[in-house]
């Protein structure tokens, strides 16, 4: 007998349902996201049938969950919300929703069309560990940003010089300052000799002298605080910056680790071949991408996945292409940011950029262009394991030549 079993992920339970051939239910389980749960949710599955045996269908492709899976040895099968979300109707005319119908529906689409779904490889440890030291950098920018603008906000409702003195006021010798300097009544007594001693001890290496900088501090609107809310809001300020300076440190850690983890993987220096790339973005690109050469089958299943090739609606008379939403939008990013740079150094992508603006493409469409024209050639390298050579590469040859 042949069994399908579906989940619906839940941040604190998960509901189970494993059905037979017929689509009739065998199991229906609802479990805790903890130890005591998964394993319970594992016991009830292995009393249906043998793990390799009985594929699980879920809408995450990667976690806790599934990675206890996969080790238990399950097949496990992604399914994008979106299909899940279409296929409903099949089995409700009033679209009702809940936890072990989504679980059936897992179950019994990967029934019938499992055939046309590919199961989940199992990553191996190395590129776990770039995935997770990738995202937590990405997670902690992300909070930078939130802080920074949260820092910028306040400064500007009492002391909006503070906020234009430095281009960021993240920056070292932007947080320096506002460590020193949190509130107006503080920056009273700052003098351009004393702006000059604190340029020197931050070794500022920028190109506005003390006066200049001076002069922006003191032409911004003044603050119309009163003297408590002004004390208040400078420890406010001292609490950012502190936050803020621990973020920095924690990210230039994070930073000189993924580095090193990149550098030292085969298909991370496959990755760092490519014009512009870097390490910490080939990291991202690598961390996303894995090191199985059989995950993508062909370069446009890839491309589908990245949200580079368009998606097209044809019916009758009718036929539109969108942009793409349904796909892995931190390898999207990831890549797109590597054809916006790679433009700055590879003359053949940057003629393939421009020959995209002259046709009316705005800047990002322009670079999702680039970044299916990448995607071709960084396919092959990534699948063969080999690094790219531009000598190598047909299209850049006239550009090689001309140089």
């Amino acid at each position: 007998m042949h069994v399908f079993a579906g989940i619906d992920w839940g941040g604190r339970e998960h509901a189970a349902c494993v059905i037979d051939e017929r689509g009739e239910v065998v199991k229906r389980l609802e479990v805790s996201h903890d130890r005591e749960g998964l394993a319970r949710l594992l016991k009830g599955l292995a009393g249906v049938a043998p793990a390799e045996l009985l594929p699980v269908a879920i809408e995450r492709p990667s976690g806790l969950l599934v990675d206890t899976l996969l080790e238990a040895g399950h097949p496990m099968v992604p399914i994008h919300p979106n299909q899940l979300k279409a296929t409903r109707p099949r089995y409700s005319a009033a679209l009702s929703k809940s936890d072990p119908g989504d679980a059936y529906i897992l179950a019994d689409v990967l029934r019938t069309d499992g055939h046309r779904l590919e199961p989940l490889k199992p990553l191996s440890d190395e590129i776990r560990a770039l995935r997770a030291l990738v995202r937590a950098r990405d997670d902690l920018i992300a909070e930078r940003v939130a802080l920074t603008n949260q820092l910028r906000s306040l400064l500007e409702s009492f002391w909006p010089g503070a906020a234009v003195i430095f281009a960021d006021i993240a920056s070292p010798i932007g947080l320096a300052f506002l460590q020193r300097y949190p509130t107006p009544g503080s920056a009273k007594r700052l003098g351009e000799k004393r702006l000059t001693g604190f340029l020197a001890s931050q070794h500022y290496s920028g190109h506005s002298s003390a006066s200049e900088l001076l002069t922006k501090l003191r032409s911004a609107p003044s603050g119309q605080a009163a003297a408590l809310e002004e004390e208040a809001k400078g420890e406010l300020v001292t609490h950012f910056v502190s936050i803020l300076k621990t973020l920095t440190g924690r990210l230039t850690t994070l930073k000189r680790r993924i580095e090193q983890e990149v550098a030292r993987l085969p298909r991370g220096r496959v990755i760092m071949s490519f014009p512009r790339a870097g390490k910490i973005n080939a990291a991202q690109i690598l961390a996303e991408l894995g090191d199985n050469p059989n995950r993508y089958p062909s370069e446009a299943q890839l491309a589908a996945e990245a949200g580079a090739a368009p998606l097209t609606r044809a019916s009758g008379k009718s036929h539109a292409v969108t942009f793409r939403y349904a796909c892995n939008k931190r390898l999207r990013r990831a890549l797109t940011t590597f054809a916006d740079n790679s433009r700055h150094q590879s003359a053949w992508a940057a003629d393939v950029y421009a020959r995209a603006r002259t046709r009316g493409c705005d800047h990002p469409h322009a670079i999702r262009i680039l970044t299916r024209a990448w995607i071709r050639i960084l396919w092959r390298c990534w699948t063969d394991n080999t690094p790219y050579q531009p000598t190598l590469h047909q299209g850049a040859q006239p550009f090689l030549k001309a140089a």
